[in-house]
C-alpha cells in the first residue's frame, strides 16, 4: 500500500526537496507518495517546517509522526494540537557544518587570530598562544549538535566539559546539569559556546546573573539561538569581563542595520551561517525515520516534548 506523505513546506522548501525526497523513500524500500496537498485524514507521515503555515494538527487522524526539516523545536514544541509523535532534524550535514563552523571560531579566538588579521599598525608581537589542552572550553547544549562540536574540540585537545539541563553522560568530557552544574560550567569556561534550544526554560540563558560568572577574558560564541542571549547584558558584559561575542544567530533576522551589534568593535556578527541542512542527507533521514516507524522501530530525533527538547 502507498503511503502519503504530505510535505509541509515553504514554496522554496519544495523546490530543494521535490526531487530528493523522493529518490531516498524508493532507496529505503519504501512505496511512497511525496504530495503538497493531501485530505488530512489520509496522511500517513508530515514532512514539517515551521515556515509552512501549518498550525492544526487535529484533523491527521492517522498520521503516524510528523518529520520537521528544522533542528529546533521552539516553534512547535507548545502546540497541543499536536499529538502525534515529532521528529528534529537530525542531518549529518547539519551536525559536521556545526562542528566545523564552531571548531574554526573556537581556534580563531585561541589563537588569538585576531591581532595578526587587523593589524593596522603592524605591531611585531610573537607571543605564542597556549596549548589547546590549557584552553577550557565550555558547550552550553549536549544534543546532536552539542555532542558533535565537544567531540570534535575535544579530539583537537581543547579542555572540553558540557552541560545540559538534564542530566548526560558523554565519555571523556565532563557533563554539568541543572542550576549548580550551570554556575560550574560558566565559572570554568574560557570559550563558552551556546548549542541549547530555545524554549520557555533556556530563554536568556545568558543574562545579568550569568554573564558575571565567565572568567574574565571569556569569549561567548552563540550558533545556537538569538533568544539564548540578553543582549543588553551582553553589551554590559562586554564592558566587563567578555573579551569577544562572536553571533550567528538572533532575535530578529537579518539583524536590523541599526542594531548596535554591528558597530560593536568586539562582536562579530555572522549571517545564520553556521550550519545548514543538506537536501540530499536531510531527505535519506526523512526516509530513515519514515521506513523505522513502519518497522515498529523508535523515530531517530523524537521530541521529549515534556522535556522541552
Amino acid at each position: 500500500m502507498t503511503l502519503t506523505v504530505l510535505f509541509a513546506g515553504t514554496d522554496d522548501n519544495w523546490q530543494t526537496y521535490r526531487d530528493q525526497l523522493p529518490i531516498a523513500l524508493a532507496g529505503a524500500g519504501l512505496d511512497a507518495a511525496v504530495l503538497r496537498d493531501a485530505t488530512p485524514e489520509t496522511v500517513d507521515y508530515i514532512v514539517y517546517s515551521p515556515k509552512s503555515g501549518l498550525t492544526d494538527f487535529t484533523p491527521f487522524t492517522q498520521t503516524k509522526a510528523v518529520l520537521s526539516l528544522w533542528a529546533g523545536v521552539e516553534t512547535i514544541i507548545d502546540n497541543n494540537s499536536l499529538t502525534q509523535p515529532l521528529a528534529r532534524m537530525v542531518d549529518e550535514g547539519l551536525a559536521l557544518g556545526m562542528r566545523d563552523w564552531v571548531c574554526g571560531h573556537v581556534l580563531r579566538h585561541h589563537l588569538g587570530m585576531d591581532a595578526q588579521i587587523v593589524n593596522p599598525h603592524h605591531l611585531w608581537r610573537p607571543q605564542a598562544p597556549p596549548l589547546a589542552r590549557q584552553r577550557r572550553v565550555g558547550i552550553l547544549g549536549l544534543g546532536a549538535l552539542g555532542q558533535t562540536c565537544a567531540i570534535a574540540l575535544a579530539g583537537l585537545g581543547f579542555d572540553v566539559a558540557g552541560w545540559a539541563r538534564s542530566a548526560k553522560s558523554l565519555n571523556g568530557i565532563a557533563c554539568y546539569d541543572g542550576q549548580d552544574g550551570l554556575r560550574q560550567i560558566l565559572e570554568r569556561s574560557e570559550i563558552l559556546v551556546l548549542l541549547l534550544p530555545h524554549t520557555a526554560e533556556t530563554e536568556i540563558t545568558l543574562n545579568c546573573d550569568t554573564f558575571p560568572l565567565l572568567p574574565d577574558g571569556a569569549v561567548v560564541i552563540n550558533p545556537g539561538r538569538g533568544a539564548l542571549i540578553d543582549d543588553d547584558a551582553l553589551l554590559a558584559a562586554l564592558e566587563r569581563n567578555v573579551a569577544h561575542a562572536t553571533l550567528d544567530t538572533f532575535r530578529i533576522e537579518p539583524l536590523p542595520h541599526d542594531h548596535p551589534f554591528w558597530r560593536h568593535q568586539r562582536i562579530t556578527v555572522t549571517p545564520h551561517i553556521a550550519s545548514e541542512t543538506r537536501p540530499e542527507t536531510a531527505s535519506a533521514f526523512i526516509a530513515e525515520n519514515i521506513r523505522r516507524a513502519e518497522a515498529g522501530a523508535p523515530l531517530l530525533g523524537l521530541v521529549d516534548r515534556r522535556a522541552g527538547y
